[in-house]
């Protein structure tokens, strides 16, 4: 009796328990097969969206990268070796500027600067010894019959400077060429105090000096206190000789001195590009033949002192752009 009883319930038992485990096994396999579904979905959406974002961040970065070219000059990291260029100390600040910034967008390259004089670069350049010569004034018939290129950058005032103390502030160009000639030797024939003039200028290669005698039309007709050999040792000799005058590239100029009026006219960059001021000359970073005969590297260097960034490091240092 007891295993009459005890079987039939077993046997119940064990169909009910195999049949719940079948259909358990039914749904985890349904749950099975819809992850995967799901899983195949997921992956080809992400495939899809990779794809299209892909093929647009191209585009746009393309796009992008032509921009930036543009507006902030070549960058080439592939780019190496050295560029050397010579010449103008008015030029200094301007080279120094464009060095940092071009050697910082091309690391390979090392670029090297000699500040010998504008007359000196010239001859470096028409020698081969410099890729560069820097002149603050333009090239003589002479020099480009060489073969050398008068590639002109900037534009730049020359400053007529005196001490602070001074009270003449304005000068003609006459009465300044006089000054540098020895026919006014004294302030007080200016309406100044009795003092001595002290014509401070710059040494006989100078493009500054250069410059400031063919604009007044004085050249070899000079007669110097002190020739000094570059700008930043006449804006200092002025400012702490008393009586004394000289003439140093606009870019440099400080309230260690004051500026003076040529015939009424201040020396501003408006001035100048307004053609007012009587003292002004182009910056040239001559080469030997037209740029695109020069290397790889001299050329990636015009184009970069050509491009927006260039440019905007000309302004930055006080030039005034060629038009």
């Amino acid at each position: 009796m007891i295993l009459h009883f005890t079987f039939p319930y077993y046997y119940i038992s064990c169909n009910e328990q195999r049949n719940k485990f079948k259909k358990e096994m039914k749904e985890e396999i349904k749950m099975k097969n819809r992850m995967k579904k799901l899983l195949v979905l997921a992956t080809a959406a992400t495939m899809m969206t990779a794809a299209f974002t892909g093929c647009g961040s191209g585009s746009d970065g393309a796009d992008n990268n032509a921009d930036t070219s543009a507006d902030e000059g070549t960058s080439n990291e592939n780019l190496s070796g050295s560029l050397s260029l010579a010449g103008s100390t008015s030029m200094e600040k301007l080279c120094e500027a464009l060095k940092e910034s071009f050697m910082e967008k091309n690391p390979g390259v090392t670029v090297t600067v000699e500040y010998t004089g504008s007359g000196s670069g010239i001859e470096s350049v028409t020698a081969g010894s410099v890729d560069i010569g820097d002149s603050s004034r333009a090239l003589t018939d002479d020099e480009k019959a060489n073969g050398v290129e008068e590639n002109i950058v900037a534009i730049d005032g020359i400053a007529v400077i005196t001490d602070k103390d001074n009270s003449v502030t304005e000068l003609t160009s006459d009465d300044l060429k006089k000054i540098y000639t020895g026919e006014i030797s004294n302030w007080k024939d200016l309406g100044g105090k009795d003092e001595a003039i002290v014509a401070i200028g710059r040494e006989a290669a100078s493009g500054t000096r250069g410059a400031f005698e063919e604009l007044l039309d004085v050249k070899d007709q000079c007669k110097y206190a002190q020739e000094l050999d570059s700008t930043g040792a006449v804006l200092a000799k002025v400012g702490s000789t008393p009586g004394a005058i000289g003439y140093v590239s606009l870019d440099v100029l400080d309230d260690t001195v004051t500026a003076m009026k040529i015939d009424g006219v201040e020396a501003t960059e408006e001035n100048i590009v307004a053609g007012k001021y009587l003292l002004s000359r182009p910056f040239v970073m001559a080469t030997k033949g037209k740029i695109d005969e020069q290397n790889d590297i001299v050329k990636a260097w015009f184009d970069y002192v050509n491009s927006d960034e260039g440019q905007a490091v000309i302004k930055k240092v006080g030039l005034i752009l060629p038009q």
